[in-house]
C-alpha cells in the first residue's frame, strides 16, 4: 500500500505554524513602537530582544535533546506553541514593563521548547525521498501566515483606526485556533529513542553533540554556521529600502513581497529538492543568497527592487525548510531532534551575532561594503558547497 505523503500531522502541524505566524507577523513591525509607549528605551528594547531569543537558542538544542531521550514529540509541541499563543495577548492586557518582559521571555521560550520536536515530527511522518515536499508544504503555510498577519494589521490599523494594545489583544484569535489544533495533534507512532548513557541534559548539550556527530553532519553545518554569520536580520535589507528613500508603507510592501514569494515557491522548490537531491537545492539557494545581497546594492528603482526581493524569497525557500531536511536524512532516527535542536541552537546564536558584525561594518564603511561583504563570504560557501561537498 502506498504511503501517504501529507499526513494527518502534518497537515495540522502546518496550520499551526501558519496561525501561529499570523498572531506574529501581526505583531511584528509594532511591538518596537509599542514597547517604546510603555516606557522601554532602546537600550532596554535591545535587552529584551537578546535575552528573548538568547533563551530560544539554547533551548532549541536543550529540549531537542530531551525529546530524543524520551521518544515524543507532541508534548514539546503543544507547551511550545500553547506558551507562545498566550503570551502575545498578554502584553496588550497586561501592559506594564514587568509583564511585558515576562510575556515576550515566554514567547521566545516557546519557541525554543517546540522547534526541533516539531521539525523531527515532521520527519518522523514522512520518508527520505518526500522530505523535500513535506518541509517545503510546511514552509509554505508557516510563510503564508507571514504574508496575512502584516496585511490584517495595516487593514485594522487604517481602516479600523485600533490601537496597539488591542492588536495584542485582537491576536488571540488565531492563538485560539492554534491551541485547538495542538490538542487535536496526536503522538501516532513510537519514535526511537536516543542511544546514550542517562546522563542529565545540559542547555550547551548542542556543543557537544556538533563534536561527536556523523561526519556528513559536521560537512554540512560547520560551514552553514559560517553563512549564518554573514546572514544578518532582514531589517539589513529594510534599512536599505529607506536609504533608497522609500516610504514606511512601502517598506511593508517589500516584507510583504519577500514573504509571499518565500511562500508560494517552498512547496515547488521541495518537490524539486526531491527530484535532484536536497543538496543541490541548498547549493543553488546560497548562490541567489549572494546575488541578492550583491545586486541590491545596483538600483534603488521600484521595479528592480521588487525583483531582488522575489529572489529572495527563493534564497529562503530554497534553505530553510530544505537544511532541515537534508539533516534528518543523514543522522539516525533516534537522533533527529537532537541534531536539529543542535543545529538550530548554534546557527540562532550565529545570526545574532552576524547582526552586530554587520551593524559594525554598516557603522563604519556604509551599508554597500555591509552587504557586499555578506554576499561574497556567501559565494565561497557556494563554492564550498558545489565543488568540494561529497555526501557518503
Amino acid at each position: 500500500m502506498k504511503r501517504k505523503v501529507f499526513t494527518k500531522s502534518i497537515i495540522l502541524l502546518s496550520m499551526i505554524s501558519f496561525f501561529t505566524d499570523v498572531a506574529s507577523e501581526m505583531l511584528y513591525p509594532v511591538i518596537p513602537i509599542f514597547l517604546k509607549s510603555i516606557g522601554f528605551s532602546v537600550f532596554f528594547i535591545g535587552i529584551l530582544e537578546g535575552l528573548a531569543e538568547s533563551i530560544a537558542s539554547f533551548s532549541k538544542g536543550y529540549f531537542g535533546n530531551l525529546s530524543d531521550k524520551i521518544g515524543k514529540r507532541v508534548p514539546f509541541v503543544r507547551v511550545g506553541y500553547v506558551l507562545s499563543a498566550i503570551s502575545k495577548p498578554l502584553m496588550g492586557l497586561f501592559p506594564y514593563i514587568g509583564t511585558v518582559f515576562i510575556a515576550r521571555t515566554l514567547d521566545r521560550f516557546g519557541k525554543g521548547i517546540r522547534t526541533s520536536a516539531r521539525d523531527a515530527l515532521l520527519s518522523d511522518e514522512t520518508t527520505p525521498e518526500h522530505k523535500g515536499k513535506v518541509f517545503g508544504f510546511h514552509r509554505a503555510m508557516d510563510t503564508a501566515g507571514a504574508v496575512v498577519g502584516p496585511v490584517i494589521t495595516l487593514l485594522l490599523l487604517n481602516i479600523y483606526t485600533i490601537q496597539f494594545r488591542e492588536l495584542f489583544i485582537f491576536s488571540a484569535i488565531p492563538g485560539l485556533v492554534v491551541i485547538l489544533f495542538c490538542f487535536i495533534l496526536k503522538e501516532k507512532k513510537k519514535v526511537p529513542t536516543l542511544n546514550v548513557s542517562n546522563k542529565k541534559t545540559n542547555f550547551f548539550i548542542f556543543v557537544s553533540y556538533l563534536i561527536k556527530a556523523p561526519l556528513n553532519y559536521r560537512q554540512i553545518v560547520i560551514p552553514l554556521l559560517v553563512f549564518a554569520l554573514i546572514n544578518s536580520s532582514d531589517f539589513f535589507l529594510l534599512l536599505k529600502l529607506k536609504e533608497f528613500g522609500f516610504s514606511d508603507n512601502r517598506v511593508i510592501f517589500f516584507y510583504i513581497l519577500f514573504n509571499l514569494s518565500y511562500a508560494v515557491f517552498s512547496f515547488p522548490v521541495g518537490r524539486i529538492a526531491d527530484r535532484i537531491g536536497l543538496k543541490n537545492v541548498i547549493t543553488f539557494g546560497l548562490f541567489i543568497f549572494s546575488a541578492v545581497y550583491i545586486l541590491i546594492n545596483v538600483s534603488g528603482s521600484l521595479f528592480w527592487l521588487a525583483f531582488i526581493f522575489l529572489l529572495y524569497g527563493l534564497f529562503s525557500s530554497s534553505t530553510e525548510g530544505m537544511i532541515k531536511a537534508l539533516i534528518t536524512n543523514i543522522v539516525p532516527p533516534g537522533e533527529t531532534a537532537t541534531a536539529l535542536g543542535a543545529y538550530n541552537a548554534l546557527s540562532s546564536i550565529c545570526v545574532f551575532l552576524s547582526s552586530s558584525i554587520t551593524g559594525l561594518i554598516w557603522n563604519f564603511w556604509g551599508s554597500t561594503l555591509a552587504l557586499l561583504f555578506s554576499g561574497l563570504v556567501s559565494l565561497i560557501i557556494f563554492f564550498y558547497f558545489a565543488i568540494f561537498l561529497k555526501l557518503r
